[in-house]
């Protein structure tokens, strides 16, 4: 488990509050159930105000949706999620319904206003961008500018457009860290060659609202190999409204890596994977 304050803004305006992030649970063959069980039971044990998890519920297929609302379903704190690419490889329609009836609210492309300890944060939530479902404008749409915000997505690299509408924090998933941080390996891997700018961790400046956190994950889609300190699972607490410096935190704020946006092309390619797989299912009706 993690901790972190949030940016220094949020300190301005609110009393605080605490916020868990969990991310990637690929519920599945993978990652056994009582990984899950546990993640949740340290959740509710933190005592958070509100839970949020930025995608990548389900791993390859629907078979396990009963799991999955198990284990949502026992979050005691308000929860918000978002989807993220494995969610719509499998079918973006029924990964929702079932978080719904786990009593989690799903953020596609939209933003919303929860009331915390009396007080007023607004969530935005963007589709996933990974399989080009992300619409920022969409997201955006009706938000209040001078209300605390925080931002959530599957894929880091959306936090650069919401800095610039005033999104100080973004929350997200994806890398699953990398799974092997040993000799930096997660950042040539993930970074150099894949193109990421945030492979694990908190980057930016909190001071300067301008900061995501890219979570390391609870489960897994192939292997459930994790090597290294950064690569534990994890649960990441943010204190909102909390100073930064105020507490010991994992680790300091990091630069961003290089990046490389992807292609058109790559993006269409991603697209067509989606809709691909959403055929086969209809013919298999």
């Amino acid at each position: 488990m993690r901790r972190f304050a949030g940016p220094a803004s949020y300190a301005e305006h609110m009393e605080p509050i605490r916020v868990a992030h969990l991310t990637d649970l690929h519920v599945g063959r993978v990652t056994p159930l009582r990984i899950h069980e546990e993640a949740v039971a340290m959740t509710n044990r933190a005592k958070p105000d509100l839970v949020v998890i930025t995608g990548d519920f389900v791993c390859h297929s629907l078979k396990f949706l009963g799991e999955l609302e198990h284990v949502v379903s026992k979050i005691e704190a308000p929860c918000v999620c978002v989807l993220g690419n494995h969610d719509h490889w499998a079918d973006a329609n029924e990964v929702t319904r079932t978080l719904e009836r786990a009593r989690a609210l799903v953020l596609r492309n939209e933003n919303t206003i929860l009331t915390v300890r009396h007080q007023r944060i607004q969530l935005v939530g963007l589709d996933d961008a990974y399989t080009t479902h992300a619409d920022r404008a969409r997201a955006l749409k009706g938000r209040h500018p001078k209300m605390p915000t925080l931002g959530l997505s599957h894929i880091a690299e959306e936090a650069d457009a919401l800095w610039e509408h005033d999104v100080p924090l973004v929350l997200s998933g994806h890398t699953h860290a990398g799974q092997i941080t040993i000799a930096r390996m997660h950042e040539l891997a993930i970074g150099h060659i894949v193109g990421h700018k945030y492979v694990h961790g908190l980057y930016g400046s909190r001071r300067h609202d301008r900061a995501v956190y890219v979570g390391a994950g609870l489960g897994a889609a192939v292997m459930p190999v994790r090597i290294g300190a950064r690569a534990r699972r994890e649960i990441t607490i943010f204190e909102l409204g909390t100073e930064p410096g105020t507490f010991a935190e994992d680790h300091e704020e990091q630069d961003a890596l290089p990046g490389r946006e992807p292609t058109a092309r790559k993006l269409m390619k991603r697209f067509a994977q989606v809709e691909k797989k959403r055929l086969r299912r209809e013919r298999r009706r």
